[in-house]
């Protein structure tokens, strides 16, 4: 039986899912995936496109991000999703406090 470890252990997990998501500043969220990791993501540059930019003149409308179990994503009220393998690449480990 032969076992051949993984040559890159920080690589992307196959198939990810937000479990949680925390609005922690302008546009800065902060995610928990199902791997137990936290992360944090700065949104702001993300925000473009018919479906992201009325977020950038709606605030409020962008702090209704919450955790979809089902898609294994974040979502909005007005249908806009974000692929969590983008999520968990572009996102930052959380400090701890």
């Amino acid at each position: 039986m032969s076992h051949h470890p993984d040559p890159n252990p920080s690589s992307t997990p196959e198939l990810v899912s937000v479990t949680d998501v925390r609005v922690l500043a302008r546009y800065l969220l902060e995610l928990t995936f199902d791997t137990g990791e936290v992360k944090v993501i700065d949104m702001e540059s993300r925000l473009w496109g018919p479906t992201f930019e009325p977020f950038r003149s709606d605030y409020a409308l962008f702090l209704r991000v919450a955790a979809d179990p089902e898609a294994g994503t974040i979502v909005w009220p007005n249908g806009a999703d974000w692929d969590p393998d983008e999520l968990y690449a572009k996102s930052k480990a959380a400090v701890p406090a």
